[in-house]
Order: C-alpha cells, then sequence, then structure tokens
C-alpha cells in the first residue's frame, strides 16, 4: 500500500523490463475502485482507452519509450471508503508501428443512434 492525503498528488510511473529495447509502452486504462475485488460495478476513470477522463491527469517526461510517468489527485469515494484501489491497462507495441494501438491515442467510440 501507497499512503496519501486526499489531494495530495500521487506519482506513478510503469516500467517495461525487457531486452528487446523496440518496444513502446502506452497507458490505455485506469480505473480506481473503493474495493479491491471490483472494477466495474463502483468505479472512476482515471483514462479510459487513452482518453484522459481526470482533469488532474498529467503525463511526465520519461527518457526511455519503454517507461511511462504520471500523476494525479489522490481521492477517496466515500468517507466509509478510506482505500482506493487502481487497476491499470498498458499496452505494448513496437516502436515506430504506428498501426499500432500506441500510437492511435484517445479512442472516443462513438454512440449508437437509436431508431424510431
Amino acid at each position: 500500500p501507497y499512503y496519501v492525503d486526499v489531494n495530495q498528488n500521487l506519482f506513478l510511473e510503469a516500467y517495461l523490463h525487457s531486452s528487446d529495447s523496440n518496444l513502446v509502452l502506452f497507458l490505455d486504462t485506469c480505473v480506481a475502485s473503493p474495493t479491491p475485488h471490483n472494477f466495474t460495478t463502483v468505479t472512476y476513470d482515471i483514462i479510459r482507452n487513452g482518453c484522459v477522463r481526470d482533469s488532474t491527469y498529467a503525463t511526465y517526461y520519461s527518457p526511455y519509450k519503454y517507461m511511462i510517468r504520471f500523476k494525479f489527485n489522490a481521492f477517496q469515494f466515500i468517507r466509509y471508503n478510506p482505500s482506493v484501489y487502481l487497476q491499470c491497462e498498458l499496452v505494448v507495441c513496437r516502436a515506430y508501428d504506428y498501426s499500432s494501438r500506441c500510437y492511435q491515442g484517445c479512442i472516443s467510440r462513438s454512440k449508437r443512434e437509436a431508431s424510431s
């Protein structure tokens, strides 16, 4: 566990350990939950499908393409849930493969039109 106060910046870093130096790391989704076993019912999206959902989220410079650095402000769901659990999904791609998910960035899903 990592203990921070509410509204304090929480800094995270993800690092890919591989002998292949031609890999890129991309943070696709990062979701918070008040429980460690359920990331579907009561959740808060920090980033989803590469799209930033939390206004306190920011990325930081990384000297390596296989390392991601980011931050957001710590929060709590309700007074009775002092803990927040994170589940993040990262994508590994070949460097300079511009058709890969890593280079597509934010993918907003279009809504279907309701028929009359």
